[in-house]
């Protein structure tokens, strides 16, 4: 932070101008967003108390995970859940995105209808 000076005369420096820091023993940090999330490994945490005020300090290995969850339905899916349910195509699929992906339950869903 400022050039030439030793920790220890860092650490009164700050107690004198009301700043308190601590170090988190955290492993991960998980920023969530509206659409995904941001992860931040092996991470060195800081908390920093200046004047009332909380802050946190994150420095670490980034890397972004998507949150959706909408699954992956293909063209054999579909044929597969229309041809057990006995009914057609546009149907089926509605049944599995319903269903997130699970066919057993969408062919069964069909089929109480």
């Amino acid at each position: 932070m400022f050039p030439g000076m030793n920790p220890r005369q860092m650490r009164q420096a700050m107690k004198r101008l009301g700043i308190q820091q601590e170090e988190v023993p955290a492993r991960e940090v998980i920023i969530r967003l509206e659409d995904k999330e941001i992860v931040i490994s092996n991470p060195s945490v800081s908390k920093v108390n200046m004047m009332g005020q909380t802050t946190y300090q994150v420095v670490g290995e980034e890397s972004e995970r998507s949150l959706d969850t909408t699954p992956e339905i293909s063209n054999d899916d579909v044929k597969t859940v229309a041809e057990q349910a006995g009914v057609g195509e546009e149907e089926a699929k509605a049944a599995i995105k319903e269903c997130k992906g699970d066919l057993a339950e969408a062919i069964m869903k069909l089929k109480r209808e």
